[in-house]
């Protein structure tokens, strides 16, 4: 099956408050391409009777149509009988739902109520996909030719990710890759990039790589960083991916789409190597990030945000004189700071982050945006980088962990 045309279809009035965020997307997207789907529109519309129109309006423009949400017991979930009845097909009770839905309130000692009998209600002809995680079981239809037009493949799956996502894996995905024959000689591969600009990647390789015509060049740019997302044949990517390396040089993080903390606290457990972190203006931040990794607590044993002057003297034992002498948004201080870490927790490395996020409190010779990043390792050489990130509070602490975790990582490689 080529050229196939795939739209998502989300339901929830939750989504459109802004409630509850949607991640159906970033999931779907991601576990569609390695079977050569990508999703070409998708659409978001309130609970209720909106979703007549909306299916109406997307059955003729795709082959495989994704709907979620609204197939719950309460008034306001309509998504089966509206498919049914835009379908032309009867609803008929299926009793094996009506005994799993019972089965799994006995277990959580849930009163079974008239109402939710309503999730077992199933349209002539259509899979039943089970829900091991909730009541309400998603539903696949095969192409229908109705009076006005045709129908896609279509599947109606519930909203909660925990039920949408093991259902999706479960079921879904075998259907989809009898509908598609096949994996496809694609793949898609994101390389990701510190210290670089978006146009400047571009410059020395993206526009490079586009002008072959045989990859699909595309870019995703935050502060400091940047992802070069190349989707070709594997030859192809194989080819190219030496001159990526030459082009990006030691600004490439990762060529698998990690995160630089991802990087940093795997190759602190390969080396067998412990770090300490002394947080001034990121407040936590950096052990935060490095924490979100799993495995962390093998190169992690202790943090401290040490905000005020006093906390930076009493627990790690910067100098008070060296804050007198210099301002605690200075290199001396940065350097202890790193240094005081490391020996108080008896690490392999230190990182000390001190300086001004603003809005206020900044003068002339220390401005706002000013931070001191400093690197210290047992039996070598310490290291301080001076940098002025004149931004926002959130991402002046984005860019000061980014700078710290990119010294790391490069003393560690």
């Amino acid at each position: 099956m080529e050229g196939v045309t795939i739209e998502v279809l989300n339901t929830g009035t939750e989504l459109l408050l802004g409630n509850v965020v949607n991640t159906h997307l970033a999931y779907l997207g991601q576990a569609l391409f390695p079977l050569g789907l990508r999703i070409g529109r998708q659409t978001t519309i309130p609970d209720g009777a909106s979703i007549r129109t909306a299916l109406l309006e997307a059955f003729p423009r795709c082959d495989i149509l994704i709907v979620t949400g609204g197939l719950g017991p309460t008034t306001d979930d309509i998504t089966r009988e509206i498919t049914a009845e835009l379908l032309g097909l009867r609803l008929e009770e299926n009793a094996e739902v009506v005994a799993m839905i019972q089965q799994r309130l006995a277990r959580r000692n849930i009163p079974f109520r008239e109402r939710m009998q309503r999730q077992a209600m199933v349209p002539e002809g259509a899979t039943v996909l089970p829900n091991a995680n909730g009541t309400a079981p998603g539903l696949y239809l095969r192409p229908l030719e109705t009076p006005s037009s045709s129908t896609p493949h279509l599947f109606l799956l519930p909203g909660p990710p925990r039920e949408l996502k093991p259902m999706f894996e479960d079921h879904a995905l075998p259907l989809l890759r009898e509908i598609c024959g096949g994996l496809p000689d694609c793949e898609c591969r994101t390389y990701h990039v510190v210290g670089l600009g978006e146009s400047t990647v571009e410059e020395i390789i993206g526009l490079k790589l586009s002008e072959r015509g045989d990859i699909e060049v595309g870019y995703c740019a935050r502060p400091n960083e940047v992802d070069l997302r190349l989707i070709a044949s594997r030859d192809v990517l194989e080819e190219v991916e030496l001159l990526v390396f030459a082009a990006v040089g030691e600004n490439l993080v990762s060529k698998r789409g990690e995160v630089i903390e991802e990087v940093v606290v795997r190759r602190l457990r390969e080396l067998q190597k412990t770090l300490a972190v002394a947080e001034s203006c990121t407040g936590g931040l950096l052990g935060h990030r490095l924490t979100n990794i799993a495995g962390a607590s093998e190169i992690f044993p202790q943090g401290f945000i040490t905000y005020a002057n006093e906390a930076k003297v009493r627990a790690i034992g910067v100098p008070r004189e060296l804050i007198d002498a210099h301002g605690a948004v200075s290199e001396p201080v940065a350097r202890a700071m790193a240094h005081g870490a490391m020996e108080t927790a008896g690490t392999d490395f230190g990182v000390g982050i001190t300086g001004m996020a603003g809005p206020s409190g900044g003068t002339a010779d220390k401005p706002v945006g000013m931070v001191f990043i400093a690197l210290a390792q047992r039996g070598g050489v310490s290291r301080c980088q001076k940098e002025n990130f004149a931004t926002d509070r959130e991402t002046f602490k984005q860019l000061a962990t980014q700078t710290a975790l990119d010294m790391l990582r490069r003393a560690i490689f």
